[in-house]
């Protein structure tokens, strides 16, 4: 049985920490209450990526949270990362998966209602509904889906669902509430000025919405 909790889902960007160590930001939201990192790197060598991947891995491993590596499969294997991330235009769900195994955390990102329909067929273990805001964080997304987009998507998905994009404190209720599971969130932490503060106030929301 995958042991994950996408409430809080931390996607990292070291360009927005300003300046702070990488390791010090997540370990600083995990305490706060992360429950999911993705390590997201898309500007350094394989060898860095994988050197940032160690360490943030043993970073996480006293609090039982379960590193992601967003898009390169070489890298989860290299750092044994509990699971990987792709997108619509990353290698196939199915090559990810036997390579990685049947134990592995796989999420796919969706874009519209037929990505969803095809995710459905596939036995990914999340699904990451993306873009739900325009986000200065990425760039080269598809057009926003709104919380009318989460709803849709997320009642037509089989498969758990964390909202991306554009989220913060002042909307984060609104995506639980359109039927998400969790939030996926960049600035909102690392850019933060109390990463650990940001974190906590994030999880109480989230916790709060799926009480209500």
């Amino acid at each position: 049985m995958k042991n994950f909790d996408l409430s809080l889902y931390l996607v990292t960007d070291r360009s927005l920490s300003l300046g702070r160590p990488l390791e010090y930001v997540v370990e600083e939201a995990v305490k706060g209450g992360v429950s999911m990192v993705q390590l997201r790197e898309k500007d350094c060598s394989s060898k860095e990526f994988y050197r940032q991947a160690v360490t943030i891995k043993a970073c996480l491993k006293p609090y039982n949270i379960p590193l992601i590596i967003n898009d390169r499969l070489d890298i989860a294997l290299a750092c044994e990362a509990e699971g990987l991330h792709i997108g619509q235009c990353d290698l196939p769900y199915e090559v990810a998966r036997k390579i990685l195994g049947k134990n592995k955390i796989i999420g796919l990102s969706v874009e519209n209602v037929q990505d969803v329909l095809e995710a459905n067929k596939l036995d990914v273990d999340y699904i990451g509904i993306s873009p739900v805001f325009s986000t200065p964080t990425k760039t080269d997304t598809a057009k926003e889906l709104g919380l009318t987009g989460v709803r849709e998507i997320s009642l037509l998905s089989k498969h758990p669902s964390v909202g991306i994009g554009g989220i913060n404190s002042s909307n984060a209720q609104d995506i639980i509430y359109a039927g998400a599971d969790g939030i996926a969130v960049v600035s909102a932490i690392m850019s933060a000025a109390d990463p650990r503060l940001a974190a906590s106030q994030l999880s109480d929301i989230v916790n709060q919405s799926k009480k209500a």
